[in-house]
């Protein structure tokens, strides 16, 4: 079953009262978004994970009117262009066939995301003017649901497979009855009675690929090696590189949890290009951590205290780190010298690629969680070189 971080995102936009949100409850077949005469009514996107026949499942978002006013209505408007760092296709809602200033806008901004998308004209069932442009539109009528199946034959016919086709973490590296270590140590972080995410994700790619997984802590591999074959491949935590690294024989291919997310949805090539840069930091640079998810915070939280410390003691450097939890809005990115990404376990490829791309398009150096620590190990060629030609 897919996670909400593997599901494709689809964001509805458009103008107050355009029926965005009528749209959505005829999607879901279920009052999932309040409607109301009264313009503005959306405030926040709202999110709904339906199931789309072709794709599967996908997540809905409804934003708010694109032409709000006032100084709220400006925050509800940058509330919903936010949400284009998050999707992987739009719905544009016009009427009457109106396609002006603020639609243009929209699509602009699609196109400058690389986001397919389709232009719907709703309330087709009552009379309204008629504009002449060279836009496409198909027409739909959330109220008595015409149009709507051809909407969604539309919409899965334009969204990129790669938004909802399902790849193997580790496919390309393991085969079926290939055994794989999975190294994962039980410490302050490991949430009481189960597996972080990352974790059970391996387990089951590693099934899935009819391999068989092996999971034991970092202070049984030495002795699991001795008495057994040799694996296929070993993964360990990141923060265990070091003593692993030690422990497993440079024939045996090892890499970590977190490069194996950096491969498959991370910015792969930037991170291998931008981590060596590590090194060139500079006393007084600002770097920027950039967590996926949002928890409760420890001393020994990898993100907030233990990387920080292992970066300002490797470079020898005083810096400064700031950190941005979720899908937060990102601060000014040229103070930075570096963004540093978690695996991002909890977001999709599409998501991660947005969140990256103001540091990537400025030539900012950016890499991942893990493959910073792979680096700082030594180790940095030996954790990537599974995932290389």
């Amino acid at each position: 079953m897919k996670g909400r971080e593997s599901k494709p995102h689809i964001g509805i936009f458009g103008r107050r009262n355009n029926g965005k949100s009528s749209l959505i409850n005829a999607i879901t077949g279920q009052e999932t978004a309040i409607v109301d005469a009264t313009a503005g009514t959306t405030t926040d996107p709202v999110k709904k994970s339906i199931e789309i026949f072709g794709i599967g499942p996908a997540v809905v978002i409804d934003t708010a009117g694109i032409d709000d006013e006032g100084a709220i209505g400006q925050k509800r408007i940058q509330k919903s262009l936010d949400v284009l760092k998050t999707i992987d296709f739009a719905i544009l809602v016009i009427t009457a066939h109106e396609f002006e200033e603020p639609e243009q806008m929209l699509a602009d901004q699609f196109k400058a995301y690389e986001i397919p998308y389709i232009v719907v004209n709703n309330k087709s069932d009552l009379a309204g003017r008629q504009e002449v442009t060279d836009t496409q539109f198909l027409e739909v009528s959330a109220k008595t649901g015409q149009g709507v199946p051809e909407m969604l034959a539309e919409l899965v016919r334009k969204m990129p497979p790669s938004a909802y086709i399902s790849h193997s973490l580790l496919g390309d590296i393991i085969g079926e009855d290939d055994t794989v270590l999975l190294v994962t140590p039980i410490d302050t972080e490991a949430p009481e009675g189960r597996l972080i995410l990352p974790q059970v994700q391996m387990i089951r790619d590693i099934l899935d690929n009819n391999a068989v997984a092996v999971v034991l802590k970092e202070d049984k591999v030495a002795g699991w090696l001795q008495r057994n074959p040799a694996p296929k491949l070993v993964v360990t935590d990141s923060q265990m590189f070091g003593r692993v690294a030690r422990d497993v024989p440079e024939n045996i291919p090892l890499t970590g949890f977190s490069v194996v997310l950096a491969h498959h949805k991370g910015d792969f090539e930037h991170y291998i290009a931008g981590t060596p840069y590590i090194d060139k930091l500079q006393d007084g640079d600002h770097v920027l951590m950039l967590e996926s998810c949002t928890h409760l915070t420890s001393c020994e939280d990898i993100g907030r205290g233990k990387l920080p410390r292992w970066i300002q003691k490797h470079t020898g450097k005083e810096l400064h780190f700031d950190f941005v939890s979720g899908l937060d809005q990102l601060p000014d990115i040229e103070k930075y010298a570096m963004v540093i990404q978690c695996g991002g376990c909890m977001i999709t490829r599409k998501q991660i690629l947005n969140r990256l791309k103001p540091a990537v398009d400025r030539g900012i150096p950016v890499s991942n969680y893990g493959m910073v620590i792979a680096y700082m190990n030594g180790i940095f060629d030996r954790a990537v070189k599974p995932f290389l030609p």
